[in-house]
């Protein structure tokens, strides 16, 4: 048995999409963006999620992913002070 693969029929390996899309259905929250949302960093999620759409390497998005860090961390610590 022989099979015959034409290269113009594969698919090339789909790529992560990160891009910030609208709600679907706006009743459903998303939990993760829930918390976030509380620690005021929610912003920056999205810049992040932005760039990692735009570039699809987190390594040329290191501005967006350390602005987002150092904000999640002022707000973990501002959690734990109560």
């Amino acid at each position: 048995m022989h099979f015959r693969y034409s290269s113009s029929r594969m698919a090339a390996p789909p790529k992560h999409d990160r891009t910030v899309k609208p709600k679907e259905d706006d009743d459903v929250e998303d939990p993760v963006e829930t918390m976030i949302n509380k620690t005021g960093c929610l912003q920056l999620h999205y810049a992040v999620q932005e760039c990692m759409g735009e570039k699809q390497d987190w390594r040329l998005c290191q501005k967006e992913v350390t602005e987002f860090r150092k904000c999640m961390e002022q707000g973990m610590k501002k959690k734990l002070k109560g």
